[in-house]
């Protein structure tokens, strides 16, 4: 439309300071912005928007990130939900999507400094690891919506039974593009029940997308009762939770290096494209926690700087429903078996064979657990454990033992 963005560092000033200058500069009158919902970033928006009015300065904020406010989708009693099923329910009866059919007319004030892009040098270059992000993600609203028609054309009609399967293309793929506001939820859900409108058989299918698109409010939702739920136990109980600080095992891990194939792959596909199966998310992070007994906040930490999708509520709040300390987590004993997720949603190991190539040629047998294969298998698929692969760095049962005694000890 012929605007342009105004980029500004902090460096020593505050978002208040740089926000009215830049309003100063502009001559403006109004401002608008969408609301964050975690308490540190209410607080800053709170502040500014009290600074702004002191100087008659009117401003609007909006909701620009969610299906609903996390304060409008109460249980009978007043509450907020804490369990994610009947927040679903009552989202659902209660939603109307509300989307701009349109684009204001808009003024652009001229001759506002910037400073550009290139200068920031965001882009790594020492080395580039980057590769995989370019070639994967296409970022802005047009990629956001090229993406979303992929997946209507190839992945909503079986998404129900198997957007579990890493190994097929099955999600949507649309959380990056979601969590920087490359898209609506609201044009996400309007365009979904429009397919369900054309094509009938695809209501479960959508329905079924939909439902996951809820979980992104469930997690804000969650994120609003907080006071710190990146760093803060959502149950205080598992304050008392001991922990186990071990570079080596968080490093294997980090690497893809854990010697457990499912949780390998997932581990390099983050990697390699700032991305992971939500069904291997779920399997990397129990590992994580419950087989090496490391701090789910570690692994919190690690997503937050590897994933495109990373998110002030999704990424939390999800690692705590792994860890059990979470609302609506999972429970403690759920520990899950690495190789009988494997077996299950990688059935020809298709998903492990991509993103750990030196066990390709190894039979489907064994490839979620390579240490069980004759040695005669493992020489003709040129697979040296310990060597070309790593071994198990712990032992399946034995770890699953002490994460149990771990979590009975905490009560």
């Amino acid at each position: 439309m012929g605007g342009d963005i105004i980029l500004r560092r902090c460096n020593h000033k505050s978002t208040r300071q740089i926000v009215e200058e830049v309003v100063e500069e502009a001559c403006s009158e109004k401002v608008f912005w969408n609301r964050r919902y975690a308490p540190d970033q209410t607080e800053i928006d709170k502040e500014i928007k009290a600074q702004l009015s002191e100087k008659d300065i009117e401003v609007t904020s909006f909701n620009g990130a969610l299906l609903c406010e996390p304060w409008t989708v109460k249980t009978n009693s007043g509450d907020p939900y804490k369990v994610f099923t009947p927040f679903w329910k009552s989202l659902k009866d209660q939603f109307v999507p509300s989307h701009p059919k349109s684009i204001p007319d808009l003024k652009f004030a001229e001759g506002i400094k910037s400073e550009k892009l290139e200068d920031w040098e965001l882009h790594p270059t020492k080395p580039d690891w980057s590769g995989g992000l370019d070639k994967f993600w296409s970022p802005g609203e047009d990629g956001a919506k090229e993406q979303l028609k992929e997946f209507f054309d190839a992945g909503l009609k079986s998404y129900k039974t198997d957007r579990d399967r890493p190994d097929k293309a099955a999600t949507s793929f649309l959380s990056p593009y979601l969590s920087f506001g490359e898209i609506s939820p609201h044009f996400i859900w309007m365009a979904t029940q429009s397919r369900m409108d054309e094509d009938g058989s695809l209501e479960d299918q959508g329905w079924a997308f939909l439902r996951e698109i809820a979980w992104r409010d469930f997690s804000h939702n969650l994120l609003y009762q907080s006071d710190c739920l990146h760093k803060k136990n959502w149950n205080r109980r598992f304050d008392a939770f001991d922990w186990q600080s071990n570079d080596a095992y968080l490093t294997a891990w980090q690497k893809g290096q854990t010697g457990y194939p499912m949780v390998d792959a997932g581990m390099r596909q983050l990697w390699q494209t700032g991305w992971m199966h939500n069904r291997v998310r779920m399997i990397v992070g129990s590992f994580l926690v419950k087989h090496l007994l490391i701090d789910w906040r570690d692994g919190e930490d690690w997503f937050w700087d590897t994933l495109v999708d990373a998110d002030t509520a999704n990424n939390p709040a999800s690692w705590q429903w792994v860890a059990g300390s979470g609302a609506d987590a999972a429970p403690y004993f759920r520990i899950f078996n690495p190789m009988s997720q494997g077996e299950k949603f990688d059935p020809n190991g298709d998903y492990v064979r991509e993103w750990v190539p030196e066990l390709k040629d190894l039979p489907t047998k064994y490839i979620h657990e390579p240490w069980e294969a004759p040695k005669e298998k493992l020489r003709s698929a040129n697979v040296t454990l310990g060597e070309t692969y790593p071994k198990p760095i712990v032992q399946h049962k034995a770890a699953r033992e002490a994460a149990l005694e771990a979590y009975e000890r905490t009560g």
